[in-house]
């Protein structure tokens, strides 16, 4: 019987007593780096443990640390993807300037330039949905201050990266062995942030790859996987206004994909994942890029596996991309079979028809059943644990279907 795998996409819910002890930090002068104690790193070292038991309990094989030793708010669980590598590298300032302010509109045809989160098209569109107070469709508080790019980058979170890797390796020996993964940002997604030292935004883009370089190959090098964070792909296509071709767009992003696989040379592919998402708040998402326009120069990044949304109902009918799409020799997918946009619990059977769909067009072997993006901050604790359970028993449920059918054949 063919194995299915079983994982997500890095965040969840971290313990009450985590979040109260990140909390209890306090920033150093720079406004950027939480200073780091025993207490606090004694307790991470104990939750990152447990939580490894809980996910192989779950029935999750490719295993992650949820991302707890990334910084987070003191009152939401919620941010620490992004902004947990402001800690990490020098070269950033908080200089007042917020990424979100000044909407920035294209001149031309093939001026492509981000604009700004309040000038998102879809937040246009439902302007009234997203100002609710009532009803809010995005609510995140950052895990520190968005900074503005002042000096060269050099990464300095070689303390707090070997703590991450310890941490999860200890884990998983705990619980019997087994695969690990860390989660880490792309260079993409990290130069979003101001520039005023580079004066190019693909010099800024390349100068993120070669500090996170220093990242991925760290993960690596400790035998675990490296998912990459890359919402960048998909997500910048709504902050673009007005609406760029898709040819412009694919343009713009080409450049995203050729820094990242800089970033990764050498790196071995079967120990690297790409995620990425249309940046999975809870909103309407009704001018998201269709996955099957990107998905080509997504294929292009050199990774060995490949994390996307598939269980939401804005991209799940896009399965069938992969009926004309090839998938390129020795790579896996990871699809989204259970999401985190709703409280609703997946049911196994539901999850294994989903698995199914996509073993049917690349094969079994290829395939690793995940969530949609990180359940940490956007469901209760109680309910995540509800879904993975549903994830690994859907994927079980899978196995047995796919088996049989073999069987019959």
């Amino acid at each position: 019987m063919t194995r299915i795998d079983v994982s997500h996409a890095g965040s969840l819910p971290r313990t009450p007593e985590l979040i109260a002890a990140n909390g209890a930090r306090s920033f150093a002068e720079d406004g950027l780096t939480l200073e780091r104690t025993p207490e606090f790193d004694g307790l991470l070292t104990e939750a990152v443990a447990d939580l490894v038991r809980r996910q192989r309990d779950l029935g999750i094989t490719i295993i992650g640390d949820g991302e707890y030793g990334k910084a987070m708010s003191s009152s939401l669980d919620y941010g620490a993807w992004w902004t947990y590598v402001f800690q990490r590298v020098s070269g950033l300032e908080i200089t007042g300037e917020d990424i979100f302010s000044e909407p920035v509109q294209r001149s031309a045809p093939g001026d492509v330039r981000l604009t700004s989160f309040p000038d998102r098209r879809d937040w246009v569109r439902f302007r009234d949905a997203y100002q609710d107070p009532e009803h809010p469709l995005f609510e995140s508080t950052p895990a520190t201050a968005f900074p503005a790019t002042t000096g060269e980058l050099r990464y300095t979170g070689h303390e707090a990266l070997a703590g991450d890797i310890a941490n999860l390796q200890a884990g998983l020996r705990e619980a019997g062995g087994g695969q690990g993964f860390l989660t880490a940002l792309s260079p993409g997604s990290a130069a979003r942030i101001a520039d005023r030292h580079y004066g190019d935004e693909e010099a800024h883009i390349w100068a993120w790859a070669e500090v996170l370089r220093e990242e991925y190959r760290a993960i690596t090098d400790a035998g675990l996987i490296v998912q990459i964070d890359d919402p960048s792909l998909a997500e910048n296509f709504d902050q673009i206004n007005p609406e760029p071709s898709i040819e412009d767009y694919l343009a713009f992003t080409r450049i995203r994909v050729e820094a990242l696989n800089h970033a990764i040379r050498d790196l071995p592919e079967e120990l690297v994942r790409l995620h990425l998402c249309w940046g999975s708040w809870h909103g309407p998402h009704t001018t998201d890029v269709a996955f099957g326009d990107i998905a080509p120069l997504v294929l292009e990044v050199n990774a060995g596996s490949y994390s996307f949304e598939a269980a939401n109902a804005r991209h799940e009918h896009e399965w069938r991309i992969w009926e004309q799409l090839e998938l390129p020799a020795g790579k896996r997918i990871a699809p989204g079979v259970v999401g985190h946009a709703t409280n609703v619990v997946e049911h196994p059977e539901l999850v294994a028809d989903r698995v199914e769909r996509f073993a049917r067009l690349v094969g079994p072997e290829r395939v690793i059943a995940s969530t949609d993006c990180g359940l940490g901050g956007r469901i209760h604790p109680s309910i995540a644990a509800a879904k993975l359970e549903s994830l690994g028993q859907g994927a079980r449920l899978a196995e047995q279907r796919l088996g049989a059918a073999v069987s019959i054949v």
